[in-house]
């Protein structure tokens, strides 16, 4: 027993003694490693203390490059016999001397992003849609003449280049991960007085129902938005965009505090699609639907008013070839549940033409799964009234 004892004393003799040696000449060796935060608390607290101390000038410095003026002049007729000008019975009669001097400029404005260094430009299609000639103003004073890749007009997006090289294009955030209350910063050319930055936050997510777009999804904010603010950046405390600035609710014209933008995630897809087919391609099925009502999902029986109500099947469509009907109440595409007929939409929108979806249906009081073959969304002038 004493001899264990002594190895045990021994031992711990031993370990004393190289402590000691450890905690004299290599003291950081015993310090206990600092904790580390996780790297996005850091780079939170860093946007944290960069806002207290600059406000938002980084973000605004980081951002503001990449966004333009757009300048559009259209050509407008005065004289109410313009369109025949260009009949040949009318020329016959009244020749061809008659010049366009009746034509009247009709300037407008708008703003855009740049999104890529080679001088793609993502704006609004109402800035462009009915323009002659677009020309574009960056930030540092310099214009150029731009020309239309393609337009959406379901989203109200488009796309325009312009011929430069090496451009300040912005960076996208991911506006899905925004919250209501995030504050936010919307960029743009308001009453065309220059290039201007508001404040605000977001002040709802999924507006929809508005009746502005086909396909509606908007960021609400209160950063103020004027006229001439449409197609700009809506950018958040890091300069990273998370919307295109698109359209307002207003009494007066001016700014009322409810302004709306489309998200980045949406703005992304259709840039992609514009930029590699010229055009944006959607799903389709060809039904007429209206939202559940509480009066309605009383009637049918329903015990939440989620869901779309088909009114309408249009004839020879992918929905009448599948055997849906009126009546039927549309709950899930592919498992993806069905809030409303607006919803419903943008998840149609959203499959790829050819490929087959299952769709459950309410019908007489029995859920049923349909699958059919999704279409190809016509444009929309070509949409059935």
């Amino acid at each position: 027993m004493r001899h264990l004892w002594s190895i045990f004393s021994q031992a711990v003799t031993v370990c004393l003694g190289i402590l000691f040696v450890l905690k004299l000449f290599y003291p950081g060796v015993l310090m206990p490693a600092p904790s580390q935060a996780p790297v996005s608390k850091q780079v939170a607290n860093n946007t944290a203390a960069n806002i207290a101390k600059n406000g938002y000038r980084t973000a605004v410095s980081k951002a503001m490059p990449s966004v333009v003026n757009i300048f559009t002049t259209a050509r407008i007729s005065q004289d109410p016999h313009h369109a025949l000008k260009n009949d040949p019975l009318f020329r016959h009669f009244f020749g061809d001397e008659m010049e366009e001097e009746d034509e009247q400029p009709e300037n407008s404005l708008g703003s855009g992003v740049i999104v890529s260094a080679d001088g793609l430009i993502l704006t609004n299609n109402h800035v462009i849609s009915s323009a002659d000639q677009i020309e574009v103003a960056l930030s540092d004073g310099s214009k150029s003449s731009a020309t239309v890749v393609g337009t959406d007009p379901d989203t109200d997006l488009a796309v325009l280049k312009i011929d430069r090289k090496n451009l300040p294009a912005i960076t996208f955030s991911n506006s899905d991960q925004m919250k209501v209350g995030d504050v936010v910063l919307a960029i743009g050319n308001p009453f065309g007085v220059g290039q201007t930055v508001t404040q605000g936050i977001i002040s709802a997510l999924g507006r929809n129902h508005l009746g502005i777009n086909t396909f509606e999804n908007f960021i609400q904010t209160d950063a103020s938005i004027n006229p001439g603010n449409s197609g700009g950046a809506l950018i958040d405390v890091n300069g990273n965009l998370i919307g295109i600035n698109s359209a307002i609710y207003s009494r007066n014209g001016g700014s009322m505090g409810i302004g709306f933008a489309i998200p980045v995630s949406i703005a992304k897809q259709v840039m992609e699609q514009i930029s590699s087919n010229g055009t944006v391609t959607r799903g389709w099925i060809g039904i007429e639907a209206q939202d559940i009502t509480p009066e309605l999902a009383e009637s049918f029986n329903l015990k939440t008013a989620n869901g779309s109500l088909i009114a309408g099947v249009l004839l020879d469509s992918p929905a009448d070839r599948a055997g849906l009907r009126p009546g039927d109440i549309l709950v899930a595409i592919d498992e993806t549940q069905v809030v409303d007929s607006q919803s419903m939409l943008n998840i149609i929108a959203m499959l790829k033409p050819r490929d087959r979806a299952t769709l459950s249906i309410i019908r007489a009081g029995k859920k049923v799964n349909i699958v059919l073959v999704v279409g190809k969304r016509p444009l929309p002038s070509k949409l059935p009234q």
